[in-house]
């Protein structure tokens, strides 16, 4: 695996186009392109504003309805644009010194994927029989004349035989084409946990050997993140474990639960200290977190959490204004709304959260310690939590509160006279024989430098 250090150093901010552009829920056949890329140049503005540094934007091939349904690899899907539009945008947006990564789903097509599709004609006559895990004998759930395996029982889904050589070129080949035709950076992978490993590693050296800081982040839900990601692997993963635990630490006023997580994954005998897992208080397949939360005032410590742990911290739109959203049994339409940047000024739930976030990745901008530093736990309670990042000079301590009130800690921070506080107008805090009381406001927190 390559050194890739860009991620490290970077804030992603996670954009869904389909649902934030206001495409039709369907692809019709025969239907004219659109040009809602051409809206999407007028956010960069505002990704400057904010300071995020990469986008992760969400599927954008040719798919026939909620994205993940892919029928053609080296397409843009019609309802958001053509290849002009997207290479406007990306130059756009690399102008702008930012990164692009693109959602990529290689675990199955859609059933319009042209491959399938001459299954369904032909038969068992079919060239393209090998591209899929076919059954001849029986028919699918769907009524189809052989059966296939699905995503999670989901038969619009029809998961690729990515042992099949033909299958591995042609998305190796619709990578390339990501890459050269619009300086794609790096690429998210749907249901990486479902990935062969042996594609997942192929994927990795083909990517690397055509471009060394190409970036490759596996979508993983469950289980040990290093079967996924590390030499010869993919570079990340996402993190799902601290996302629960950023969330449900708040309600269950708990933070031994998020200090345990943080700890086990990157305290001095931390499983994932060699990882930059990518982290997330939500995203477009679960409920925002502004509706995760049973105080939505916790948006505030449990930010200041997110752009200070260990990893590589995620703002899905939206979430910087504290807008709402929950997941029903039968859609995911309330997490992927169309929105607008003006239309999240005028109708935030927490219009202070924005002007927050700023700061914080100011301040995670400024302060190497934050992207890079060891953590170290200093501090548990059940509403007061604290973490170390570095070491001597330069080394940054964290603490929040999530209580009503005004709390009171003392930290043992060794190696320093002097704590200044550059989250709180540069107050600063003597050190007396390596330790330090501070007073932490409600719904709040410090970020202290030491000197």
């Amino acid at each position: 695996m390559a050194d890739i250090s860009w991620p490290r150093n970077a804030v992603f901010y996670h954009l869904f186009p389909l649902g934030c552009l206001d495409a039709p829920s369907r692809q019709l056949p025969g239907e004219d392109v659109t040009h809602r890329f051409r809206d999407l140049e007028g956010w960069l503005d505002y990704l400057g504003e904010l300071g995020v540094d990469a986008l992760l934007l969400g599927p954008v091939m040719q798919s026939s309805s909620h994205g993940y349904d892919i029928a053609d690899y080296r397409q843009i899907d019609r309802r958001l644009g053509d290849e002009e539009d997207f290479a406007a945008f990306s130059r756009a947006l690399h102008g702008r010194g930012m990164r692009l990564v693109l959602d990529a789903v290689f675990h199955h097509t859609g059933r319009d994927f042209p491959a399938f599709q001459d299954v369904l004609r032909n038969g068992e006559a079919s060239a393209f029989c090998g591209w899929y895990h076919l059954d001849f004998s029986r028919r699918s759930p769907l009524g189809d004349a052989f059966y296939y395996e699905g995503w999670a029982g989901h038969y619009d889904l029809v998961k690729l035989n990515l042992s099949n050589a033909e299958v591995r070129k042609h998305l190796f080949d619709a990578v390339d084409y990501w890459v050269e035709r619009f300086d794609v950076d790096g690429l998210r992978l749907d249901a990486a946990d479902r990935l062969d490993p042996a594609f997942r590693a192929e994927l990795a050296a083909h990517c690397q050997a055509s471009r060394p800081d190409f970036w490759l982040m596996g979508e993983v839900v469950h289980g040990d993140y290093r079967q996924w990601a590390g030499p010869e692997a993919l570079s990340s993963t996402t993190n799902y474990e601290a996302y629960k635990g950023l969330w449900s630490s708040h309600n269950d006023k708990n933070y031994f639960e998020i200090a345990y997580t943080l700890n086990r994954q990157f305290g001095p005998d931390g499983i994932y200290r060699a990882l930059d897992l990518y982290n997330f208080a939500d995203n477009h397949d679960v409920d925002r977190v502004a509706s995760s939360l049973a105080d939505p005032a916790c948006l505030y410590p449990l930010y200041i959490l997110l752009m200070t742990m260990p990893g590589l911290p995620s703002i899905y739109y939206g979430s910087e204004w504290g807008a709402a959203g929950r997941r029903t049994q039968t859609s995911d339409a309330a997490l992927r709304p169309a929105l607008r940047p003006e239309i999240m000024r005028t109708a935030a739930a927490h219009p202070e959260l924005f002007r927050v976030l700023q700061e914080l990745i100011r301040i995670r901008h400024q302060h190497e310690a934050l992207r890079s530093g060891r953590y170290a736990q200093l501090h548990v309670a059940s509403q007061q939590f604290s973490f170390i990042r570095g070491r001597g000079p330069g080394a940054v301590v964290v603490v929040v509160n999530a209580s009503e009130t005004e709390a009171q800690v003392t930290l043992e921070i060794p190696e320093t006279t002097q704590a200044i506080d550059v989250l709180n107008a540069g107050a600063t805090f003597g050190v007396s024989t390596g330790q330090c009381a501070i007073a932490i406001p409600p719904r709040w927190g410090r970020i202290l430098v030491m000197a």
